[in-house]
């Protein structure tokens, strides 16, 4: 019986500590999001391509009111929040730009930015035109380009960013697999879409390593597209889509709300 007690006790202790740990946790983030700006950089997957509802004055950056930067401000309420992410904006767009927003005050800078410059939509292009081989080829291209040029693209970035955000906790989001592999389904063959999915890991890797060495937080978004990818019946990513060949291999609005904002928020 007083063992039974004792475990009671302890069993209570215990969440009375958790809940105080988390109610600080909170406090914090709320502390953060109040008395700090937001500024939200990158390309399309930012600015939330693929996700409709854009904000008509953004023109073509297409920045969507469904996307994860415009989510993470409505339910944190930040002092201050610029959304200058931009469709196809390559590392040069973001520092001729973006960057104007950030200063000594910003709290929060997410960006993901990579995918444009290793030129993604030249091989989804030839991937889904042309033959295995010549998809792999174009693939291979990008992945020499990824090892050899892009680190220093993504390092004047990064450069950039801190010199401006002194202060700022900057989080980079990376890019999702595209394909669930070994199902049936439509379209490319089994060997593009697992280069494919071989090539966004690379470039992954490749943004991950570039943002460890400058203190910058990594958001992998593929563990939470995980069963949502192209080919798994239930897809947070437009595949090749005619009527609208912008919006091809972006994602949806439940990409963004379910793919990128939970990464977002486990990171802030």
């Amino acid at each position: 019986m007083r063992r039974s007690r004792l475990v009671v006790l302890v069993s209570s202790l215990l969440l009375a500590v958790g809940t105080a740990l988390t109610g600080a946790a909170t406090a914090q983030a709320s502390s953060l999001a109040a008395t700090g700006g937001y500024v939200a950089l990158g390309d399309s997957y930012s600015s939330g391509v693929g996700a409709g509802s854009y904000i008509s004055s953004s023109g073509d950056c297409k920045r969507s009111t469904k996307a994860y930067p415009y989510l993470w401000a409505a339910a944190n309420s930040p002092s201050a929040f610029a959304f200058t992410a931009c469709s196809g904006a390559r590392t040069g767009d973001v520092l001729a730009n973006q960057l104007t927003p950030l200063s000594a005050s910003t709290a929060l800078v997410s960006i993901t930015v990579g995918g444009n410059d290793a030129g993604f939509a030249d091989v989804m292009t030839t991937c889904v035109t042309q033959s295995d081989s010549a998809c792999v080829s174009r693939i291979n291209t990008a992945r020499a380009y990824v090892d050899s040029t892009l680190p220093g693209k993504l390092d004047g970035v990064y450069t950039a960013i801190r010199s401006k955000a002194s202060a700022a906790k900057v989080v980079v989001l990376g890019y999702p697999r595209f394909y669930q592999l070994g199902t049936t389904c439509l379209g490319l063959s089994e060997t593009k879409r697992k280069a494919i999915n071989d090539a966004s890991d690379h470039l992954n890797t490749a943004i991950a390593k570039r943002a460890a060495n400058h203190g910058f937080a990594f958001g992998d978004v593929r563990t939470t597209f995980t069963g949502h990818e192209i080919c798994s019946g239930d897809s947070w990513l437009h595949s090749v889509s005619w009527l609208n060949i912008g919006e091809s291999y972006h994602p949806k609005a439940p990409g963004q709300s379910g793919g990128y904002l939970p990464v977002l928020n486990s990171n802030d």
